[in-house]
This record gives structure tokens, C-alpha cells and sequence, in this order.
């Protein structure tokens, strides 16, 4: 056994039962649980590893519920930068084409380091494009070294446009064909034991690119191995206009008519859900994915955050695809949650403390987590340390918890997954990200070139 100790933080915000936010508080590791929590004092002082936190703000990782981690190849493409959503894939999708298995592994790294560097520590990623012999698997494989915890996400898409769908014929799939990889993936992959680093997630793409029957069976099929099930849905006002048109119902009535609500399923967006699908979700347990950035940079709409965890609806920050955000900041997300929820609904909208508790505990109960999220004795020991000291939080310090998110984001000092140390003082510890970008950037311009 291992221990790790987080002392003497200028203030620990702990997202538990009672959201105590203790000033000099300390966090007690054993492995990759944690055992105690409070002020320095009342826990163990001596571990194998203590970490001095004077200076810091530490809190629990941060949760991202949705993206699409291949997207880092295709940011600002000039063809793709001034549309909305099916504009901007339509653009995107014969360049989407050209992705390789070694694209798919090193931008699933490249995200993921972004994601760590800003107080992330849990990921879901929504690869729904497999041409040229692409795999989850490689999505995966890129996780493991990088030491994310991580929901991998089977995305699939089976309508092409000779069909009546959006994306070209040249990339949709054969659904025996992806509900066969599914349960080989569930097979191979999908650890439903506690504190587990890789789960495995059943998730057409959207309504506009897969068909009511893969709808449906992947719904049993995700019940039948216990797994969870996540799509897009509501996005804009041209998917809802699709909804009605193509299947006569709203995008809620058509989710829940296939079996796609509950607390094992999660939507992306939802900017458009209505009041009837809000009690729906409400009353169901079904989460959304909340994805600011992405809903402004498409030009969306503002998704009534507030009206739906009034009617308890489970939300969760998501950074969306790295071409509709062009980044993976999640710390910049909460905030961007904040301040988004005003400009649509007033001041009292969002609070500083709710934007952090819905990419925190909002995120782990997306996912149907409850070992993550919060930093209290039996958790995961998923933990992130922002340092206080630098000129974005000078003048903040009276509220340093507000100030995490009123301020400018930064990149965490310190990031401990599963007990581990994965950032160091500001350094990740598990990458070369110098190296990894330049092979990165090399990827991308062989890809949007068509070299590739």
C-alpha cells in the first residue's frame, strides 16, 4: 500500500454531502482511495508522499461528459469556421474521411493532455467516424498510457445522405456491423468495478445519422450488458425541425420512444429540449451534457440550464468536439456555463459554486458515478490543485472558490487519477506534450491537405 498526502490547502473544496469548503485542508490517500478528509490537523500528517498545498486551491477533478477527441486534428478550418452545426459537418465530414488509426491515437492523447492540464481528471469521448481501419480500441489504447480515467463512447453513424441522413454514404456503417463491435468492445474492454479507469458506452451518433432500429437495439443491447447510452439530441433548431419531419415527434417523445431515457442515458446539448421534455428528463433520471462554448460557437442557443435542475434533471459539463470548441478547457467550460447562463437568464442564474458542482458531482452523475466527483473518505482519489498566487487570481483571494471561476482560467499545478500523480508543478507527467504536439500538428496538416 501507498499514501499520499495534500496538506495545508488555503482552502479545500470538497463538493460533499454537507459542500464544505475547509481553509488549510488536507486530503488523505491510501492507493487510489481516499481515506480522510478535513483540516490538517484531524488527518494522518505523515504519508509516503506529502504535497505542501500552502498557496493552493485542491478540489475534485473535473468531469467531461462529451466530446469528440478526434476534432483536435480539424480546428479553424477556414470551410467550417462561420456555420452552423450541419453547415459546419457537412464541411468537416470528407476531411473526417481521411482519419487513420494513428490520428485517432495521437489526437485522443493531444485532447486528453489539454483536458488533465485544466483540472480534468474523467473524460467520456464520442468517436461515432471509423474509416481506414479505425477503432475505439485505438481511442482506448491512447488513454491507458496517458492515465485518464476514461468512458469511451462506440459512436456510430448508419444513414448516409442517399438515405435521407446528413453525413455522406462513405462514412456510415453496417449496423449488424457496429452492434457486433459494440459487444466485442463490452467484451474487451468495460471494467463496471468501482474506481474503474475504462468503461464502455453504447452511442449512435444523432437521430439525423442513424435509424430508429439501431436506436432501439442499441438501447437493449446496452441494458442487457449493463453499460450506458449516450447520443446527441436538441442541438439546434434544425435538428428538432428533422425530428418532427423525419420521425413526427419531438426530439424528447422520439428518445423516449425508443427507449433512450433513464439514469443509464445521457444527451449531448439538449439546447432545444422543451418543457415537456425537461419533466421528462426530470422524472426519468436521463442526463445532459451541457456544452457552452460549442452551443455559442455554432450559434446554438443557450440550453435552460437552471430550468432543468430545477426539475431535477442530472446536468454535466461537456467541451464538445475540438472543431466546434477549437478547445478542451474545462475549467474555461465552467465558466463559460456561468456566464452564458446569464446573458440568457440573469445574474442569479448561475452561481460561481454551482458552475463548479455541475462539472464536478453534475459530471460523475451523468456518467452514473458515484465514486467520483467529491472529495470525501471511500471516493476516488481524483484530485486537482490550482495555484493562487499567480496574477489571474491577484485581487481575488477573498473568494478564492468564486475566483476559480469569475477569473481568467488557468492550466492545475497539480493533478493526482486513481492516486497517481499525473501533473507535477504544472508539468504533466505522463506525455512528452512538446513531442506529442509536433506529431499532432503533423497529422493535421497531412489530414485537412488530403496527404494523409
Amino acid at each position: 500500500m501507498t499514501s499520499l498526502l495534500l496538506t495545508n490547502a488555503d482552502i479545500l473544496v470538497t463538493m460533499d454531502a454537507a459542500r464544505r469548503e475547509i481553509p488549510g485542508g488536507a486530503v488523505y490517500v491510501e492507493d487510489n482511495r481516499i481515506v480522510a478528509v478535513g483540516p490538517a490537523a484531524e488527518v494522518p500528517t505523515t504519508a509516503d508522499t506529502v504535497l505542501d498545498m500552502r498557496g493552493h486551491a485542491v478540489m475534485p477533478g473535473l468531469v467531461n461528459t462529451h466530446h469528440h477527441m478526434y476534432q483536435t486534428l480539424t480546428r479553424a478550418v477556414p470551410a467550417a469556421q462561420d456555420a452552423e452545426l450541419f453547415g459546419w459537418l457537412k464541411a468537416l465530414y470528407p476531411i473526417w474521411a481521411r482519419l487513420t488509426p494513428e490520428m485517432v491515437r495521437v489526437s485522443t492523447q493531444t485532447a486528453m493532455a489539454e483536458l488533465i492540464l485544466s483540472g480534468c481528471t474523467t473524460s467520456s469521448d464520442h468517436l461515432y467516424i471509423y474509416p481506414n481501419g479505425c477503432r475505439l480500441d485505438d481511442s482506448i489504447e491512447g488513454a491507458e498510457e496517458i492515465g485518464m480515467r476514461f468512458h469511451a463512447a462506440r459512436g456510430a453513424m448508419s444513414v448516409g445522405e442517399s438515405a435521407g441522413g446528413l453525413p455522406p454514404d462513405s462514412v456510415v456503417e453496417d449496423e449488424a456491423a457496429i452492434l457486433k463491435d459494440t459487444e466485442r468492445l463490452i467484451a474487451r474492454w468495460h471494467d463496471p468495478s468501482r474506481f474503474s479507469m475504462r468503461r464502455i458506452v453504447v452511442a449512435p451518433c444523432s437521430p439525423f445519422s442513424v435509424s430508429r432500429e439501431l436506436m432501439r437495439d442499441a438501447a437493449i443491447l446496452a441494458r442487457r450488458h449493463g453499460v450506458s447510452l449516450h447520443t446527441h439530441l436538441a442541438e439546434n433548431d434544425n435538428d428538432v425541425a428533422y425530428s418532427l419531419e423525419k420521425f413526427g415527434m419531438t426530439p424528447a417523445d422520439y428518445a423516449a420512444d425508443l427507449g433512450w431515457t433513464g439514469p443509464d442515458v445521457w444527451h449531448a446539448h439538449c439546447v432545444k429540449l422543451d418543457e415537456a421534455g425537461i419533466a421528462l428528463f426530470g422524472r426519468t433520471g436521463t442526463g445532459v451534457a451541457h456544452c457552452p462554448c460549442s452551443n455559442m460557437r455554432l450559434a446554438s442557443g443557450i440550453a435552460p440550464i437552471r430550468r432543468m435542475r430545477c426539475e431535477g434533471v442530472s446536468v454535466g459539463l461537456g467541451v464538445d468536439g475540438s472543431a466546434s470548441n477549437d478547445g478542451s478547457h474545462m475549467l474555461g467550460e465552467a465558466r463559460q456555463a456561468m456566464l452564458l447562463a446569464r446573458v440568457g437568464f440573469g445574474p442569479a442564474a448561475m452561481t460561481a459554486r454551482e458552475a463548479l458542482e455541475i462539472g464536478t458531482l453534475g459530471g460523475a452523475k451523468v456518467l452514473n458515478r458515484d465514486d467520483i466527483g467529491a472529495l470525501a473518505p471511500g471516493m476516488a482519489a481524483d484530485i486537482v490543485a490550482f495555484d493562487l498566487r499567480g496574477l489571474e487570481m491577484a485581487g481575488a483571494l477573498h473568494d478564492p472558490v468564486a475566483a476559480l471561476t469569475f477569473c481568467a482560467p488557468q492550466k492545475v499545478a497539480w493533478s493526482i487519477i486513481d492516486g497517481r500523480i499525473v501533473v507535477r508543478e504544472g508539468r504533466l507527467t505522463t506525455l512528452d506534450t512538446t513531442a506529442l504536439a509536433a506529431r499532432h500538428n503533423a497529422l493535421a496538416a497531412a489530414l485537412v491537405r488530403g496527404e494523409a
